[in-house]
């Protein structure tokens, strides 16, 4: 069930006017520049804040529209901060089970995770017996993440989860993330300015900037549209889904197979043949050649097409790639574009310099 939202809100000068939807299923990223109004509408779904012209529903279930309201006590959700909240007076079981006794009690539960699976997921056993001050700031997350979920919602809502984490720990909790990803079918809306994040779990994005949703979609899709601000920025990229199709050991590296073709790269060796995984490939790590060449230290060099030319500034151009279906930025110099003589339709080598697997 899709969950349905729509908003016209005015606070303090500050103009939210917002619609969309959230898939049944997987990862929804709403991203934008701290000050855009993320968190403000993530509010607003879960009943938090008020909006006098507003609607929200799970399909034909209403939750809000001119003569309905339900306080965030009766709406279906599990919500998690920036900063856990967990109740310092009870252990990590027991602020578990707080969770676990409310979906009991909610006649709109869904069908979810029992305790001890949530308990396997999270990696949360040997943490059971501790207080809330025993714990580190991502073992707290992911305490009040599991809490979240024993509630049944029918969507998860996480409103910067990692954002008070410092690099070390945002990474120690991310491979859970991406477990509640891969083995729970609940739609997630997660909220995030950092694109770090969003390129290693979201499927899809709604991008957001002064009050307003920009555009949607398919996370590569997003990453790559020229219209899109993502693309112009120095830190553009493509994220791909690929799979583990061979380990040279010779060489120690791993051949990856996506829908444009394949790729090598240094990693780990525990990581199984035919297992999936995502990889980013920066713009800027993206050098183009009219012949592939043969004396060159690059690994990486794939047939491609190009699709747009669109000028970054005075000095860079944004080159879209085709792949065979799948899409590549570039970012050369409009020197190079004018000696390539490079036009949509042109068709070239992409010279890939890094790719990074993202886990």
């Amino acid at each position: 069930m899709r969950l349905h939202f729509r908003f016209d809100h005015r606070r303090d000068g500050f103009h939210l006017q917002a619609a969309g939807e959230v898939p049944t299923a997987g990862i929804t990223a709403l991203f934008g520049p701290s000050g855009c109004g993320k968190s403000t509408l993530l509010r607003l779904i879960a009943g938090l804040e008020r909006c006098n012209n507003g609607e929200v529903r799970m399909e034909q279930d209403i939750w809000q529209n001119e003569q309905t309201f339900l306080p965030p006590h009766h709406r279906p959700i599990g919500y998690v901060i920036q900063e856990g909240q967990l109740f310092p007076h009870l252990n990590v079981r027991d602020n578990l089970r707080y969770g676990w006794k409310r979906a009991g009690r909610s006649t709109e539960a869904a069908a979810g995770p029992d305790f001890d699976t949530v308990i396997a997921l999270l990696g949360l056993t040997e943490l059971l017996a501790r207080r809330p001050e025993q714990l580190s700031g991502g073992q707290r997350q992911r305490v009040a993440i599991g809490r979240a979920l024993l509630t049944r919602p029918r969507v998860l809502l996480l409103d910067e989860p990692l954002a008070a984490l410092d690099r070390e720990a945002k990474h120690a909790i991310l491979p859970y993330l991406e477990r509640l990803h891969r083995e729970l079918a609940l739609p997630v809306l997660y909220v995030s300015h950092d694109t770090d994040e969003v390129a290693r779990i979201a499927d899809r994005l709604l991008l957001m900037e002064a009050g307003r949703i920009q555009a949607a979609g398919e996370l590569t899709g997003m990453l790559t549209h020229p219209d899109l601000p993502l693309a112009r920025s120095e830190q553009a990229e493509t994220v791909l889904e690929a799979t583990i199709s061979s380990h040279d050991t010779d060489y120690h590296l791993t051949r990856l197979r996506f829908a444009g073709g394949e790729l090598s790269l240094a990693t780990p060796a525990e990581l199984a043949t035919g297992e999936p995984v995502r990889i980013r490939i920066l713009a800027r790590d993206v050098s183009l050649a009219l012949s592939p060449a043969t004396d060159s230290s690059i690994l990486n060099i794939l047939p491609a097409r190009v699709s747009e030319i669109r000028p970054l500034n005075p000095a860079q151009a944004l080159v879209c790639l085709d792949l065979g279906g799948t899409p590549l930025l570039a970012h050369i110099t409009h020197r190079s574009v004018d000696a390539l003589g490079l036009a949509p339709g042109s068709p070239v080598y992409a010279q890939i310099k890094s790719v990074a697997l993202l886990v």
